[in-house]
């Protein structure tokens, strides 16, 4: 039957029971008379009724009684195709019993729609066993309430509701759930509503405590704020910790760090009596500018014997809203579910948003539940103010896509991570305090993301911020400290932007990179920790430029097996061991801890097992949750990461002050190439720089190694180095010390303690156009049958008194080329002879061959770059063993 029809009939009808009003359309047909039903069949009137909307079937139930109970005739017709078409609404049996009828689907349309448009007030209720269900545009305000014993909420498109000192507790699922995007459509309570709101504002202008007593004692406990100034006595401390590690670590062969002999004070001695005018002046070299006094007289971090201090302070809130308008803009646009000082206590779940849904949580308490804080599936979360802790699982989880601002809040001793993100989630998490979790403080996984800044992230038994499997979030402007790990770790091709950070007193490394990890750490101060500073582990990643890394027990920098780092333009000083330590050979004894395998990286690859809680008898598996609660590794994200990545083949050291560590300033046991570019190696307690193992080619490009406390350069048999363009100024012992292969080309060796260049054993060396002046003992000294070439050298007299050859070959060497190299020796007639000045070229290195690069040696600056890997692990036996970044 076409509406043509149904417009005829009803017109008909209209003519013969003539009524006022509109006139008859097939919209709203005009049945408000008394009429007989039997003048036309039953069955016809229920075809006709069949298309009336809701509003014309209500006005013909209120007609008559026979026009009533026609209409509710139409039960399983019309009613049905109302009740099943309405798009708020599901199957009134859904979920368990969606097959079944129920007993009138005209009841159970009533019941959808009756709520629906109304305002539900809630004053000092107290709820056992109980559900509130509100769907929008329906409204809910609830103040001073108590839902215990398995009571919840339950909110689906409403736009604005307001809990406001309520107590929840006992939950057996989430106490309030927040599901479906907010409804266009408001209610006459809304305008209310809002105006309670508008009362009580979000101030984010001053850095409020919590309301409750619980935490505010938490606040005053928290050892980051008041336990500093012990701690910052960092000279002594570094001193102290110097002291010890001379006495304990131990180089191996002539790279080693004991107690100084005889002949070494004897070279001081005659070092200190040569008279300025016969030692060549070096001082304009391309790096002299790094150690300088600044306008103000004060010394740069390259030549001060002091420790450098942290700088950087936290911002507060409005300084970061003030930089960031996006952000302020963000929470004042959301509303949904506001949640006010109400306690959560004792449950499986605080707040669980989904589907679009928004909320707003402020000065809550969510303590002893599974978890405190879910948002997933595109939701909105807005956090200021709450306390989140003792949680079995993590305190907030962020996923699939979720945002989220997260500020002021104090998340602490929960049982798994403070902040769990991942899945696309994309929060900003600002001025935190994240502490004494028993795993790490903030995890992204997964192709999370997130802004980090400004928090306080302290005391955790893991990681401070975790990073894997494509989580790439900004984390910067935050104080890491004092965990029982390492600050950050950047782990299973975990990425990151990760600047200006102070990471400070962690148990293990500062920041821990390996297996596929490729972050960018740019201008951080990594400091005080009990380990290495900065650890690159297995096939580890990554830019490191920038940084401040001092006053570490163990070493600066640790690079180890098949890692491809880029360590550009960092000040690497006051380490107790090696500034920067690059090893390739495995420690058999230590691998697995090494390399990673710790205890709880168990708790990784649980994408087959799919449960983070597994394994816990005190706590629930939530198996209808399982895929969110699994560590993610998206094959999908890790292809489209790979792709992108920077083209790395070597790995780079360039740039770099590695000064006042307390063994060798660099020291290389690697099996893979290395360059090392125009770095400032100055006063450390060992040689500058040590090559002890280096079976394909290192390169010593335009460095300064300068005023070490034993040689210059050393390097041991069986490698294969590259000397160019370095100056090696005024070490204690040898300036290069060769039992390898290679070449030394362009370089001024001068005012060393020893030797100027020593060469020996069964080797192939190029020496050509080096500059040589020695305190005493030979200018190049080649012994041995040594290979090769000695070629345009030119040597200088370190004093008159100077009774050592400069040039001492072996006369039964006929391997070794030696021929057009020059000698300078003073005139011991002259009553003062003239000072000899390095000019053409000036002193190395040159300013113009650093400038000069090549750009395949700055992958920083460009997206193709031909630096190759590196390999390295720890080396038995070497000082002992590192003390190593292993996250528990």
């Amino acid at each position: 039957m076409t509406e043509e029809v149904v417009r005829r009939m009803l017109e008909m009808v209209n003519d013969k029971f003539p009524c006022t009003g509109s006139p008859p359309t097939a919209d709203f047909p005009v049945l408000a008379v008394a009429m007989e039903v039997g003048c036309l069949p039953v069955e016809l009137w229920r075809v006709i009724l069949a298309y009336l909307p809701l509003p014309d079937l209500g006005r013909c139930c209120q007609v008559c009684r026979s026009w009533r109970e026609l209409v509710l005739s139409l039960d399983n017709t019309r009613w049905r195709q109302l009740c099943l078409r309405c798009p708020e609404c599901r199957h009134p049996n859904w979920p368990s019993q969606p097959e079944q009828e129920p007993p009138s689907w005209r009841e159970a349309l009533k019941l959808h729609t009756m709520t629906s448009w109304g305002h539900v007030q809630l004053d000092n209720c107290n709820f056992e066993g109980a559900q509130l269900q509100v769907r929008g545009p329906g409204t809910c305000q609830a103040r001073f309430c108590s839902f215990s014993q398995g009571s919840s909420v339950h909110l689906a498109g409403v736009v604005l509701s307001l809990f406001d000192s309520c107590d929840f507790s006992g939950s057996d699922t989430a106490s309030i759930t927040v599901e479906g995007p907010l409804v266009s459509e408001r209610n006459w309570a809304c305008k209310y509503l809002a105006a309670l709101v508008r009362n009580f504002p979000c101030d984010l202008s001053v850095n409020k405590p919590l309301r409750h007593t619980g935490l505010q004692a938490q606040v005053t406990a928290d050892p980051e704020v008041h336990g500093d100034k012990k701690a910052d006595s960092k000279i002594e401390v570094w001193q102290g910790r110097n002291d010890a590690a001379g006495q304990c670590t131990v180089i191996e062969d002539r790279c080693s760090d004991g107690e100084k002999s005889l002949e070494e004070e004897d070279r001081e001695k005659i070092k200190k009596s040569v008279t300025l005018n016969y030692k060549i002046q070096c001082d304009q070299h391309g790096l002299s500018h790094l150690l300088k006094p600044a306008s103000d007289g004060s010394l740069p971090v390259a030549s001060t014997p002091e420790p450098p201090s942290v700088t950087l302070e936290l911002l507060t809130l409005q300084q970061e809203l003030d930089r960031d308008p996006e952000a302020l803009r963000f929470v004042t646009s959301v509303l949904g579910c506001i949640v006010r000082r109400s306690l959560f206590r004792d449950g499986k779940g605080g707040v669980y948003l989904s589907n679009y849904a928004q909320a707003r949580l402020e000065d809550n308490i969510f303590r002893g539940l599974n978890y405190g804080v879910r948002c997933i599936q595109n939701s909105v979360i807005v956090m200021l103010r709450n306390e989140v802790c003792k949680c079995r699982a993590s305190g907030v989880f962020l996923r699939l896509s979720a945002q989220g601002f997260i500020a002021e809040n104090d998340i602490h001793s929960n049982g798994e991570a403070g902040l769990d993100i991942r899945k696309g989630a994309n929060p900003i998490i600002v001025c935190n305090k994240i502490h004494s979790g028993l795993r790490s403080g903030v995890v992204v996984l997964g192709n999370g993301k997130g802004s980090v800044r400004s928090n306080r992230i302290y005391n955790n038994k893991e990681a401070g911020v975790y990073i894997l499997f494509g989580g790439n979030p900004v984390v910067s402007g935050n104080h890491i400290s004092q965990g029982l790990a390492a600050g950050i770790a950047i782990n299973e091709n975990g990425r990151g932007i990760i600047v200006e950070n102070v990471i400070k007193k962690n148990q293990w490394g500062g920041v821990d990179i390996r297996r596929g990890g490729d972050p960018i750490l740019r201008n951080n101060y990594i400091c005080n920790g009990y380990s290495d500073g900065v650890v690159v582990g297995e096939r580890g990643r990554g830019l490191i430029e920038g940084n401040h890394v001092y006053c570490n027990k163990g070493c600066g920098v640790w690079v180890m097996s098949s890692s491809l780092p880029q360590l550009l333009g960092n000040f690497i000083t006051h380490n107790c061991m090696y500034g920067l330590a690059v090893f390739c050979r495995k420690d058999m004894e230590n691998i697995e801890a090494r390399e990673g395998n710790w205890n709880g990286q168990e708790w990784i690859g649980r994408d087959e097992i799919g449960v983070e809680e597994e394994g816990r008898e005190e706590q629930e598996n939530m198996h209808e949750e399982r895929e969110l609660f699994a560590w993610e590794n998206d094959e999908d994200s890790e292809d489209e990461h790979n792709s992108s990545s920077r083209s790395v083949s070597v790995a780079l050291v360039e740039n770099n002050c590695l000064s006042y560590n307390g063994a060798v300033g660099l020291y290389v046991k690697s099996s893979e190439p290395l360059n090392v570019f125009a770095n400032m190696v100055n006063n450390n307690r060992g040689t500058g720089i040590g090559v002890l193992q280096s079976c394909q080619l290192t390169r010593l490009v335009t460095n300064c190694i300068l005023k070490n406390g034993r040689g210059g350069v050393t390097v041991e048999k069986d490698c294969r180095v590259e000397l160019r363009g370095n100056g090696v100024y005024d070490n204690s012992n040898h300036g290069i010390h060769f039992l390898g292969n290679g070449q030394i080309v362009e370089n001024d060796v001068i005012g060393n303690g020893g030797c100027g260049i020593q060469v020996a054993g069964n080797i192939d060396v190029k020496l050509l156009r080096n500059r040589v002046q020695p305190c005493q003992g030979c200018g190049v000294s080649v012994s041995g049958p040594v290979k090769g070439a000695v070629r345009d050298n030119q040597l200088f007299q370190g004093h008159p008194g100077h009774k050592n050859n400069l040039l001492l070959a072996d006369p039964a060497n006929d391997t070794c080329v030696i021929r057009n190299n020059s000698i300078f020796t003073h005139d011991s007639s002259c009553a003062s002879a003239p000072a000899w000045i390095l000019k053409n070229p000036l002193p190395r290195p040159l300013p113009s061959s650093m400038a000069g690069l090549s750009s395949s040696q700055y992958p920083s600056r460009l997206g193709n770059s031909v630096t190759n890997r590196i390999s390295a692990t720890v080396e038995s036996g070497c000082h002992g063993g590192s003390v190593f970044c292993c996250i528990l």
